[in-house]
């Protein structure tokens, strides 16, 4: 979610150059953005207090920056300011608004309302700097040419997946007008969306086939991405690809909506005033039913596409 926020920041501020530091395997999802340079670690080499301080000594060394900005504010990142400030830099870190959020999910809540996005919540951490910047949360198309539909069934927690019988049912729909590309990953999905493609004409699996630069031009050719509240969507913001998010115990409300993509094409059970109970979608349904996800009809999400 970071990269859409740093393509618009370096266009307003041409003078400002930023050094990514994150994992190794994300480098392609900020290769084309101009006064961006990629530091890719591997985080096993950085272990405990003494691997960070070695970090933070590295990447002093090497890219002398001006001010740090901390985009995670997780354990990790938390020394490396400390670290940082000891060595007289000055250290920006994002605010998640942890205290609206638990609020916003406590299921008793019946006042449930949008708090900020997330981007923005990034975008605050350049402007506590001293920098302008205005998003325009708009999505930007790569390419004219655009055909198929993608579909993401999966997710990290159970909370976020639409039950992989409603999926398979909604793929047998669209199938029948749309040619459907699966997106996935790891050797179940793999297996399990290969099933699909051996059942469902006009579908074409992807699942294990693709790298990531390559899953990236795939989503920018597509027509639609349908993804749950997962990383598909935000790979779809960064393509300009238009996403029909389905959405479970997590709700656009707590700032998670793609870059750019329109709460017109969320999917959702409205009526449960339990939604959201989860940030990420990783607790147990306190009913115990998931109504969120087992409610959802799979004609609403047909009529949305």
């Amino acid at each position: 979610m970071t990269a859409p926020v740093f393509r618009e920041f370096l266009e307003q501020n041409p003078n400002v150059e930023i050094v990514m530091v994150s994992r190794k395997s994300f480098e392609s999802l900020f290769s084309d953005i101009p006064n961006i340079i990629f530091k890719g670690i591997n985080l096993d080499d950085y272990k405990g207090f003494f691997g960070l301080q070695r970090l933070a000594n590295e990447l002093i060394k090497e890219f002398q920056p001006d001010m740090i900005a901390n985009l995670h504010d997780v354990i990790r990142t938390k020394i490396l300011d400390k670290i940082y400030r000891r060595k007289g830099l000055k250290v920006f870190k994002i605010n998640k608004g942890k205290e609206e959020k638990e609020y916003l999910t406590d299921v008793w809540n019946l006042n449930k309302t949008q708090l900020k996005k997330t981007v923005e919540r990034y975008a605050d951490v350049f402007r506590d700097m001293g920098f302008k910047v205005e998003l325009s949360h708009q999505l930007r198309p790569i390419t004219e040419k655009k055909s198929g539909i993608g579909f993401a069934p999966f997710a990290q927690h159970k909370g976020k997946m639409l039950p992989l019988e409603k999926s398979y049912e909604l793929v047998r729909i669209l199938a029948q007008k749309h040619t459907i590309y699966f997106f996935g990953g790891g050797k179940n999905e793999t297996e399990t969306l290969e099933k699909w493609e051996s059942q469902i004409p006009n579908t074409k699996s992807l699942s294990g086939k693709l790298s990531l630069t390559e899953e990236l031009n795939k989503i920018s050719e597509l027509e639609l991405m349908i993804s749950m509240d997962s990383a598909n969507m935000h790979l779809a913001s960064l393509m300009g690809t238009r996403c029909v998010s389905i959405w479970g115990s997590t709700h656009p409300f707590a700032g998670f909506l793609g870059f750019g993509q329109s709460e017109d094409d969320v999917v959702q059970v409205k009526d449960l005033t339990c939604r959201p109970c989860s940030v990420f979608g990783d607790k147990e349904c306190y009913r115990g039913d998931w109504a969120c996800l087992e409610e959802l009809d799979v004609q609403k999400i047909v009529d949305k596409i």
